[in-house]
């Protein structure tokens, strides 16, 4: 079906469509977000798929992007993870904010891989951030903030 027969006003050309088995970057993108915040929250995969009655096989589809995240599945994701539905868009690349850059991202090897998540959002990051602010005291938690960058600093 062509966008002119299909009301959006445009011409009557058909718009390109990512091969089968191809990530679109946005799905990839709001599956980053998904697996940023559950991590950060501290839940498994397994808890936040029994939040909503799903398999952790089917969170991680998710979360990688393999699976479109639905209109109500990203309602539930927004209320169990407590931020509002648009915290799944923040932070997009404008280049995969059009559909041609959708296009150009979802069929070049080396742009998908600039969409894998933040080396800040590793688990290894999450857990050392949640343990640093677990220390009640500021002056230990300041102590230990200082030895953590004397330590980066002598490795570099």
């Amino acid at each position: 079906m062509t966008e002119a027969s299909t009301g959006g006003g445009r011409t009557g050309r058909r718009r390109k469509r990512l091969p089968p088995g191809v990530a679109n970057p946005i799905d990839i993108h709001v599956g980053n977000r998904v697996r940023l915040r559950r991590t950060l929250l501290g839940l498994s995969q397994e808890r936040l798929g029994d939040e909503v009655g799903l398999t952790f096989q089917q969170i991680q589809k998710y979360e990688r992007g393999a699976n479109r995240v639905g209109a109500s599945r990203l309602y539930q994701f927004s209320r169990i993870l407590d931020v509002p539905v648009s915290y799944f868009f923040e932070d997009m690349p404008d280049e995969i904010r059009t559909h041609e850059g959708q296009m150009d991202w979802g069929l070049s090897d080396t742009r998908q891989d600039e969409l894998a998540p933040d080396p800040m959002a590793r688990r290894e990051t999450l857990e050392l951030v949640r343990a640093y602010y677990k220390i009640s005291d500021p002056k230990v938690r300041m102590r230990l903030f200082d030895l953590t960058k004397a330590l980066a600093k002598a490795e570099s």
